[in-house]
C-alpha cells in the first residue's frame, strides 16, 4: 500500500527511533533546557513575564516544528500532510463549533471545581498582562496563546504523537497517554493542568474525526484567545 493510501489510524511511516528522538527533544531540550534555563534568562533580559513567556513559546515552536521536519518528515521524504497539515471538510465546521462549546463549558466547570481546593487559573503571563493591560500587551498575549501555541502544539502532540500512539495502542490508549504527556509538558503551570488534560482529549478526538489538525488548531486558538481576553478584563 502506498503512503498516500495509508490509513493513518492503523499505520504510520515512523518507528521507535523517531518517537524517542522527538520525546527527548521535548523533555530534555524544551522542558529541561528552555523552560528551566532559557526562560529565566529571557525574564531577566526583558524584565517582563509576558514578553519572556511569549518569546519562550516562539522558541519552543521553532524547536518542535524543526524537530518534526528534520526527524519525522524529511528523512522519510514525506510531507506535512502526514502530521495532519491538510484541509478539512466543510461538514467539520459543525464539529469545530460543538467541541469549542464543550471545551469552554468543561474548562469553566473544571476551574470552578478545582477552586474549592485553592486552585486558580492565573499564571505569571496573565499577571504581567493584567498589571499593564494595554492594547499591545493584550495583542502579544493573544498572538502567543491563540496563534503560536495552537499551531505547533497541535502539529506535535496530535499530528505526530497522537497518531504514533494511535497506530500502536488504539483509540483509548492514545487519547489518554497523549493527553497525559500534553499535560505534563505544561509544567510548571500546575493550576491549569486539569484543563490541559481535558482539552488534550478533546483535541485528539477532533483530529480523530476530521483527519486534519486545523480544526483542533482553531478550537485550541479560540478557547485560548477567549481566556486571554477574559484575563485582560480581569
Amino acid at each position: 500500500m502506498e503512503k498516500s493510501q495509508m490509513n493513518w489510524k492503523e499505520q504510520d511511516p515512523w518507528g521507535w527511533k523517531e518517537f524517542i528522538l522527538l520525546m527527548l527533544l521535548e523533555f530534555v531540550v524544551v522542558i529541561g533546557c528552555i523552560k528551566f534555563v532559557v526562560k529565566p534568562l529571557y525574564s531577566g533580559w526583558l524584565d517582563n513575564e509576558l514578553y519572556a513567556g511569549t518569546l519562550m513559546g516562539l522558541t519552543i515552536a521553532i524547536i518542535l516544528l524543526s524537530g518534526i521536519y528534520f526527524i519525522a518528515l524529511r528523512p522519510k521524504k514525506i510531507s506535512w500532510s502526514e502530521v495532519g497539515v491538510k484541509p478539512f471538510a466543510v461538514k467539520d465546521w459543525k464539529i469545530i463549533i460543538i467541541y469549542s462549546v464543550i471545551l469552554l463549558v468543561g474548562a469553566v466547570i473544571i476551574v470552578v471545581l478545582t477552586s474549592f481546593i485553592g486552585n486558580s487559573w492565573e499564571n505569571s503571563k496573565t499577571d504581567a498582562m493584567q498589571q499593564n493591560a494595554t492594547f499591545f500587551t493584550v495583542l502579544i498575549a493573544f498572538i502567543s496563546a491563540a496563534i503560536i501555541s495552537p499551531i505547533y502544539e497541535e502539529i506535535f502532540y496530535r499530528g505526530f504523537l497522537y497518531r504514533w500512539l494511535r497506530t500502536r495502542m488504539g483509540l483509548t490508549g492514545a487519547l489518554l497517554l497523549s493527553s497525559l504527556i500534553f499535560t505534563i509538558i505544561h509544567i510548571p503551570t500546575y493550576n491549569v493542568m486539569p484543563v490541559n488534560f481535558f482539552s488534550g482529549i478533546l483535541f485528539a478526538l477532533v483530529y480523530e474525526r476530521t483527519n486534519s489538525i486545523w480544526p483542533s488548531v482553531m478550537i485550541h486558538g479560540l478557547t485560548n484567545g477567549i481566556m486571554v481576553l477574559l484575563a485582560s478584563l480581569g
